[in-house]
C-alpha cells in the first residue's frame, strides 16, 4: 500500500461482493481515508459471470482462480466474500503472502478453522478483520458509546433477535446457505452470528455459556437449477436441508448479565429485523435495524425516548447528508472499509479482529452442542 493508493482484490461477486464493491467505490468520496482504493481484480468460479460482475461493479480485471489474486504484486488487500467453507484456505494463503485481509462473517465454518486463521493472523505482516458490518450502524455505535459512558449502569439483561422470512416457502431451492458443508450452519451462523457480535460489542461483555435449541422446519427442498437448466446433481429432484432454520438460546455473559437470543429465517413478515434491547441499573436502550436510523433510550426511570441518529456528531454520520436524511444498509460497509483502511495506515489491528471472530465461532459451537445434547448449560470454550 502506497501513501496514496491501496490495491484491492476481491474474491466472490454475489450479494456480499456487490455491497463490498459499493463500499470500495464510495469510501474515498465521503471519508478522508489515508489511501484511495484501486479495485484491481475480482475472482469467481464462472468466467462469464465474473467478467460481467467486474464490468458492472467497477473492477479492472476478472479471474477465475483466487490464487491469482493473492499472487499479484498490485494487490495489497484481499477481500473475501465467498461461502464459509473457503474462508480459512483463502485467508491463510493471503496472510502468508503478506496481504491485508478482510473476511466476511462468520469467520469460518468450524472452531478449528477459525483458530487456524487467528494463528495465521498473529504471525502475519498484514492486518486482518472480520466483517461484522452491523457494528458500523451509527445507532449501534452510539449505543456502544452510551454503555461506555456508564449511562446504563450495571448491565443486567441482553435481548437479541434476528428475524427474516426469505425461506418460508417450502419450494424455495436448496441454495448453498442451506447446506452445512458450505455454510457451516443455518440461521445460527448466517444471522445469529451478527447478534452475538453486536451484543458483545455494545455491552462490552462476552458470552460465557448457553442453553439452546435448534429446529429445521422444512427438511427437504428442490435442488437449484444450474446454468444449463438442470438441477444440481444431474436432474430434477429434492435434497436434504442440513442446517438449522431457527436457533434460540439463553446465555450468561462475562459481566454478570443474562441474555436471550433468537435467530430465524422463518419469521413470516419480518424482512431484516435485527433487534437488540439492553437493560441496565440506570437505563436501557433498544434498536431495530428495520428502523436503522433510530435508537430508543431510557434513563432515570423515564420511558423510552427516540433518538434520531442523523446528527453530524453521531458516529460516522457527519460524512454524509444533512440532519434527518437517513442512511441505509450499504453505508455500514463503507464505514467498515473506512475503519479498516485507517487501522492499516496507523499500523494497528482493525476491529473486529479474527480473534473476535473466533470468539463468536466458539459461541456458535456451544449453541450447537447444547442443542444436540439438551444440556441446560454449555460453557463457551475460551482457549
Amino acid at each position: 500500500m502506497s501513501a496514496r493508493t491501496v490495491g484491492v482484490g476481491m474474491i466472490g461477486y454475489a450479494f456480499m461482493g456487490r455491497v463490498h464493491s459499493q463500499a470500495w467505490r464510495s469510501v474515498a468520496a465521503f471519508f478522508d481515508v489515508p489511501a484511495v482504493p484501486r479495485m484491481r481484480v475480482i475472482a469467481g468460479r464462472s468466467k462469464e459471470a465474473t467478467e460481467a460482475a467486474a464490468e458492472q461493479l467497477g473492477w479492472a480485471e476478472a479471474v477465475t482462480d483466487w490464487r491469482e489474486v493473492i499472487a499479484r504484486a498490485d494487490v495489497d488487500v484481499v477481500d473475501i466474500c465467498t461461502p464459509g467453507d473457503t474462508h480459512a484456505e483463502i485467508a491463510i494463503a493471503a496472510l502468508r503472502a503478506g496481504k491485508h485481509v478482510i473476511c466476511e462473517k462468520p469467520l469460518a465454518n468450524t472452531v478449528a478453522e477459525a483458530e487456524a486463521m487467528v494463528q495465521a493472523a498473529a504471525s502475519a505482516t498484514g492486518r486482518s478483520m472480520v466483517a461484522f458490518n452491523y457494528r458500523r450502524v451509527p445507532a449501534v455505535a452510539l449505543a456502544r458509546q452510551l454503555v461506555e459512558q456508564g449511562r446504563l449502569g450495571e448491565i443486567r439483561h441482553v435481548r437479541a433477535q434476528y428475524l427474516q422470512d426469505w425461506i418460508v416457502d417450502p419450494d424455495f431451492p436448496l441454495v448453498w446457505r442451506l447446506r452445512k458443508d458450505k455454510a457451516g450452519s443455518g440461521a445460527l451462523g448466517d444471522i445469529g452470528a451478527h447478534i452475538i457480535d453486536a451484543t458483545q460489542f455494545i455491552s462490552g461483555q462476552h458470552i460465557v455459556g448457553v442453553s439452546a435449541l435448534m429446529e429445521t422446519f422444512v427438511k427437504e427442498r428442490p435442488l437449484p437449477e444450474s446454468s444449463s437448466g438442470l438441477s444440481a446433481g444431474g436432474g430434477s429432484g429434492r435434497g436434504t436441508v442440513t442446517v438449522d432454520d431457527a436457533a434460540l438460546f439463553t446465555a450468561r455473559l462475562s459481566g454478570g448479565a443474562v441474555g436471550s437470543y433468537e435467530a430465524t429465517r422463518f419469521a413470516t413478515g419480518r424482512k431484516n429485523a435485527l433487534r437488540i434491547e439492553i437493560n441496565g441499573s440506570l437505563g436501557s436502550l433498544a434498536f431495530d435495524f428495520e428502523s436503522m436510523n433510530e435508537l430508543w433510550f431510557s434513563e432515570g426511570g423515564r420511558g423510552f425516548e427516540r433518538i434520531l441518529v442523523t446528527e453530524p456528531d453521531h458516529p460516522y454520520v457527519g460524512a454524509w447528508w444533512p440532519p434527518g436524511h437517513g442512511l441505509g444498509y450499504e453505508h455500514t460497509f463503507t464505514h467498515e472499509i473506512k475503519d479498516f483502511l485507517e487501522a492499516i495506515a496507523e499500523g494497528r489491528d482493525p476491529s473486529p479482529s479474527f480473534a473476535d471472530g473466533l470468539r463468536v465461532q466458539r459461541v456458535l459451537a456451544a449453541v450447537e452442542r447444547s442443542a444436540a445434547d439438551g444440556s441446560r448449560f454449555t460453557a463457551v470454550e475460551d482457549s
